[in-house]
């Protein structure tokens, strides 16, 4: 039987459902209420600036998303258009298709990690000081090309519309885990599911914490690739060199500025290429060796 292909104007006539739209709505309320209970409590999970921020950075980002709607459906569709295979749309299928998109966002949120290029499409979801369900609204602007670690998903040949559904689910998955108020849960769902205990960690940039807990909805991938790390003490959120701004532009674009700062500063091809691709945690000592080496 042949592969049925899609043009993406069918696809774009699909009316696929917006997932994340409809939950819009329970997400701000929810950020609401816990808001309030913090206030109420005078826990200090919020500050209106950086709440602001991150509501601003999330909002550009739908607007980025929708403006390259056209860009994104024509990328999965040529890649899945090139296999001859296909997987059909069924129940089962969105399970496989769940598990292996998520796979696969470990592996890219691992890199965002621990490279320094894909780290500036990332720094803007851990540049907040605060711990909230707003944090989850922080979004890079550039964080769209990380679209290139999809691609295997695709070829696959897991059907676009599931393919699309499935994304949904597991970037609305991430809203959930950025809270406080939600401490350890039962030991078969930590051990399987990346919870907010988890995701406190990664969030941290407590030394014991760093790079660690990348999973998305799975925590498996942690454990079996170990860099899983277990909630111990309390975490200190944001990143080693805070930026210090609540404006929307900086907080997405800091890190590129010092990547275009350092190159600019680089004595030779070896350390341009390094200010650009060492990991982010050891990039001060690399920096400290090219001085010597200057020196």
């Amino acid at each position: 039987m042949q592969k049925e292909k899609f043009t993406l104007e069918q696809v774009l006539n699909m009316d696929l459902p917006n997932i994340i739209l409809y939950a819009a709505p329970v997400m701000f309320i929810l950020v609401g209420l816990e808001w309030y209970f913090s206030y109420k409590r005078k826990q200090n999970f919020y500050d209106a600036k950086d709440t602001l921020a991150a509501t601003t950075i999330g909002l550009v980002n739908v607007a980025i998303s929708a403006a390259i709607k056209v860009v994104t459906f024509s990328i999965i569709l040529y890649f899945y258009n090139v296999v001859p295979w296909s997987i059909p749309a069924t129940w089962w299928s969105f399970i496989l298709c769940l598990i292996w998109i998520d796979f696969w966002r470990y592996w890219a949120h691992r890199i965002a990690h621990e490279n320094r290029f894909w780290w500036a499409t990332h720094v803007t979801h851990h540049n907040s000081e605060k711990y909230n369900w707003s944090v989850s609204f922080r979004l890079g602007w550039t964080q769209h090309i990380k679209i290139v670690f999809f691609i295997p998903v695709v070829l696959v040949g897991f059907h676009p519309v599931v393919f699309f559904i499935c994304h949904q689910i597991e970037v609305l998955y991430q809203f959930w885990i950025h809270t406080e108020y939600i401490r350890k849960l039962p030991r078969p769902i930590e051990y399987v599911f990346t919870t907010p205990s988890h995701h406190r960690v990664h969030h941290a940039r407590n030394e014991k914490y760093l790079d660690k807990n990348y999973g998305s909805t799975f925590i498996i991938w942690d454990r079996l690739f170990g860099t899983f790390q277990p909630e111990e003490e309390q975490a200190d959120y944001g990143i080693t060199k805070p930026v210090n701004s609540y404006n929307p532009i900086t907080l997405c674009f800091h890190e590129w500025a010092d990547i275009v700062k350092d190159v600019r500063n680089s004595r030779s091809l070896k350390e341009a290429y390094t200010m650009v691709f060492a990991r982010p945690s050891k990039l001060e000592l690399k920096k400290k060796e090219f001085e010597k080496v200057k020196l």
